[in-house]
């Protein structure tokens, strides 16, 4: 299936209906949107169940406040299935997970959760929705925050450093590595 044949959703930040009662949260929200759910859904199939990383903290603090793309394949019977999924993070963010932190850093955003299931892997649909939001973010820079001009930071894992270097990010060596959830990651920018 080429890429074209998939539908793209985004949803704005939903808000803390997606975890009223603050964290830690229930990764399935009852009364978030179907997108957020989706999401989600895919998240926990591919980080948790397909990687083993930890189940509470998936739904985490940044989530209410991010936007959300999923690419969904119909099904023969008309269902629409999500197959692939990220989010970007608005500033403020914290230090880095290196503790480097730079007062005069510019605004930026974060491409992360990047997920996709494992049959739906190979078609470009991560491409697709990385290009997808930084269309988006090139044209609503105003909504990110003010001053917000294009930056991009992934939190990559070191075993896609190649492919986010196809989407032209630059590994940032002061960033260094750092292991989340057993997983080595590294910092990479690009701006759109």
């Amino acid at each position: 299936m080429a890429p074209s044949e998939y539908k793209i959703a985004m949803l704005p930040p939903p808000g803390d209906v997606v975890a009223p009662n603050g964290f830690p949260a229930d990764p399935r929200p009852k009364n978030a949107p179907r997108i957020f759910l989706d999401a989600m859904d895919l998240r926990i199939e591919v980080f948790c169940d397909e990687q083993h990383c930890a189940l509470e903290p998936e739904l985490d603090e940044d989530d209410p406040r991010s936007w959300h793309w999923v690419a969904y394949r119909t099904s023969e019977s008309g269902a629409e299935d999500p197959v692939s999924v990220i989010r970007i993070v608005p500033p403020p963010h914290g230090p880095h997970p290196n503790g480097f932190s730079d007062p005069d850093e510019e605004p930026y955003v974060k491409l992360g959760r990047v997920a996709t299931k494992a049959n739906h892997r190979g078609r470009g649909l991560s491409r697709l929705l990385t290009e997808a939001a930084f269309q988006w973010l090139a044209a609503h820079k105003e909504k990110v925050a003010a001053g917000y001009d294009g930056l991009v930071l992934c939190h990559a894992q070191v075993s896609v450093e190649k492919m986010y270097a196809k989407l032209g990010f630059v590994t940032d060596e002061k960033l260094g590595r750092w292991d989340e959830e057993g997983i080595e990651h590294l910092g990479m920018w690009k701006r759109v």
